[in-house]
């Protein structure tokens, strides 16, 4: 048999004006999931059952709650996300301008640069991983360099072409290596 589930009358009380004020089905749900076990003996499965969720997460709804982190509330902090960051996402977005900025120009973004940049600015060293997660989460993906020099001129190229002794486009062509005629 397991044991009766825990709670007293204040977090009952709680749970109930929740039931009663509830704005969404999580909050609903968690507050279901301290009234029905006290209210109505019901075991943690039998309530799982009722409100649509499984045995581990009824107990997390009630944890939650009895702690005061009402379900689908802004304030509240939510699993997961970046516990150990080293600087804010604004902070990031702030210290890759500059490079970005170089890149749009037609330069390349050097990885190494990057990573001596953020050790210097963070005064220890991370590792590689560390400059490409960044680069990552604000939309940098490693290119394939194009087929035209960014600062190249179609026109001038094109001019070249036309005004250029034959025997010079036959090697262009060729790849540097003239035909011998028989």
């Amino acid at each position: 048999m397991s044991r009766p589930a825990s709670g007293n009358d204040e977090i009952l009380k709680r749970a109930r004006e929740a039931i009663a004020t509830a704005q969404s089905v999580e909050q609903l749900r968690q507050a279901q999931a301290v009234v029905l076990p006290l209210d109505y003996s019901m075991s943690l499965t039998d309530t799982a059952q009722v409100i649509g969720v499984s045995h581990g997460w009824v107990c997390q709804l009630r944890r939650r709650f009895m702690r005061g982190q009402i379900a689908g509330a802004s304030d509240a902090p939510l699993p997961g996300g970046r516990k150990r960051q080293n600087m804010s996402v604004e902070d990031e977005r702030e210290f890759l301008a500059p490079f970005f900025e170089q890149a749009a120009t037609g330069g390349v973004l050097v990885v190494g640069q990057i990573k001596a940049a953020l050790d210097k600015r963070l005064g220890r060293d991370v590792a590689l991983a560390s400059a490409y997660n960044l680069l990552h989460r604000h939309g940098w993906r490693k290119l394939a360099p194009d087929k035209h020099h960014p600062q190249s001129d179609p026109v001038a190229q094109q001019e070249w072409k036309k005004n250029s002794p034959k025997h010079l486009q036959q090697s262009a062509k060729t790849g540097g290596k003239a035909k011998k005629s028989s």
